[in-house]
């Protein structure tokens, strides 16, 4: 395993920003191993919904989890807003940063994530397998 740490600026997208630190480092299999800051606003698309939502800050991150391929990341995060409550779902674009962001992203560098279409889901899915070296 190999870990990784960033630090995102005000006015980043961080869906985008991980995903593209996850090419330029050329992580074949990555995971939130944690991650602290602040979100300007929020673009969450929450359970079975079709459309994301957009939910205004600033919110504090509590939570990121996820996992980061070359075929894109898969990203749920939870956040609290000024009044202390709670709300969560899956991160889309348009997940900007407002003060900072701390991100350890572990990489397990024995396996290889990728993205395929699931018939069942009707999602692009995780698939895990060797890393091929």
């Amino acid at each position: 395993m190999k870990l990784h740490a960033l630090r995102l600026q005000p006015g980043d997208d961080l869906h985008l920003a991980l995903e593209e630190f996850t090419q330029k480092s050329g992580i074949s299999a990555g995971f939130i191993a944690g991650a602290v800051g602040s979100l300007l606003r929020a673009r969450l698309r929450f359970s079975d919904a079709g459309v994301p939502n957009l939910v205004g800050g600033p919110l504090e991150i509590l939570s990121l989890s996820g996992t980061l391929s070359p075929d894109g990341a898969h990203l749920h995060l939870s956040a609290a807003n000024a009044r202390g409550g709670v709300l969560g779902g899956y991160v889309m674009s348009g997940c900007i940063i407002h003060t900072t962001a701390e991100v350890v992203i572990g990489e397990a560098t024995a396996l290889s994530f990728r993205r395929e279409p699931d018939a069942k889901t009707g999602y692009r899915e995780l698939v895990v397998s060797p890393r091929p070296d």
